[in-house]
């Protein structure tokens, strides 16, 4: 018997674009202003990304702060076509307990329901809202990979991590400190071997924190701008002013 709903759910963990709330490290080359029009684009474009799974049946959600429901809500019904993503609050403040409450909303609420139905178990990823230029490809072997572990992780270059995926909560997956640090992957593998847990990986990647990174990824979208589009056409703007 077929669950209700996917068993493939890709989770942005997205806030709302509000100056000096978004990409907050970038403002010492950027303009609070500039920056959250830029984070509106890579948001837009990580949301197209992450639709044009649904064909695959992959159901697209997004997890962010009670305060930015609304208009992420908004933002996510306007700027796409289809049917919007379901927008869901997090319970707690920060990352970690975002992380915490993907898990705890789309895998335990499911297997709740589906209990009499099916004993599957629903593959969960959650993903950053700024890596957009990723290969679709990534994300389709992530949950493939997920089918084989009991977790999937996405390493950046920098120590930490763009992705994570799972198929129960772990409430003590994501505790303590570290988030957003050099340390930030390190640890979270430290805590899924305490739980032994096994780890399965994706291809290491890059996010967008600083001018380094808003460079790269402006060469490798001149070269290929429909990989993200209106990032693409921000950078292109932005590279021309700025050199």
């Amino acid at each position: 018997m077929r669950l209700s709903g996917s068993d493939r759910v890709l989770v942005i963990m997205a806030k709302a674009p509000r100056p000096g709330a978004v990409k907050t490290r970038l403002i010492p080359n950027l303009s609070p202003e500039a920056v959250t029009a830029f984070y509106c684009c890579l948001l837009d474009d990580t949301l197209a990304l992450a639709r044009s799974l649904e064909v695959a049946g992959v159901e697209v959600a997004i997890m962010c702060p009670e305060s930015d429901v609304n208009e992420l809500a908004r933002l996510a019904g306007t700027q796409l076509l289809g049917k919007a993503a379901s927008v869901v609050a997090q319970k707690g403040e920060g990352l970690a307990a975002g992380l915490t409450s993907v898990f705890a909303h789309f895998a335990e609420g499911h297997r709740t329901s589906a209990r009499r139905t099916n004993p599957l178990r629903r593959r969960i990823i959650a993903f950053n809202s700024d890596s957009p230029h990723l290969a679709r490809s990534v994300l389709e072997d992530a949950f493939e990979t997920l089918a084989a572990h009991d977790v999937v992780v996405g390493p950046t270059h920098d120590g930490g991590y763009y992705l994570v995926g799972a198929k129960v909560s772990h409430s003590a997956l994501f505790a303590g400190d570290g988030m957003g640090t050099s340390s930030a992957l390190e640890r979270l593998l430290a805590r899924a071997r305490a739980l032994e847990l096994s780890v399965g990986f994706a291809d290491r990647f890059y996010d967008i924190d600083t001018a380094d990174d808003l460079s790269r990824l402006a060469e490798e979208l001149r070269l290929a701008p429909a990989r993200a589009p209106r990032t693409a056409a921000w950078l292109k703007e932005w590279d021309s002013t700025a050199h």
